[in-house]
């Protein structure tokens, strides 16, 4: 699978990445949003065919939700699992729950594993 991340998540998805080495996962580094790299996504993702993307930010609204239109956009024929994302929560950012708010590896790991297990 493709997990797409930036920032300070990339180091959290790193580390679910290094924790799941048997599902194979190919870690994209975006160290600029704009522009974007969607080349190196799109070839990633049609190798793949699946897709996490990891950002601190809450869900709605977030630079993930643009990636996965992109995705979506470029490389619909070669999913074979609803592209998924793993977010901060949708509430405004509580500083003293930082670590409950942020999307750490264990959780990232989570949801890798339901991308990893999810069938047509």
């Amino acid at each position: 699978m493709t997990v797409i991340s930036w920032g300070a998540m990339l180091h959290e998805a790193a580390a679910a990445c290094e924790e799941l080495a048997q599902l194979d996962p190919e870690l994209i580094d975006l160290r600029t949003l704009w522009p974007l790299d969607i080349d190196a996504v799109v070839a990633s993702v049609e190798k793949t065919g699946r897709c996490a993307i990891v950002q601190e930010a809450p869900r709605t609204a977030g630079f993930a939700a643009e990636i996965i239109a992109l995705v979506q956009e470029r490389c619909f024929p070669f999913l074979k699992a609803p592209v998924a994302r793993v977010t901060g929560w949708d509430v405004p950012f509580p500083y003293t729950l930082e670590n409950d708010y942020l999307p750490l590896a264990p959780r990232i790991s989570q949801k890798l594993h339901e991308l990893a297990d999810y069938e047509v």
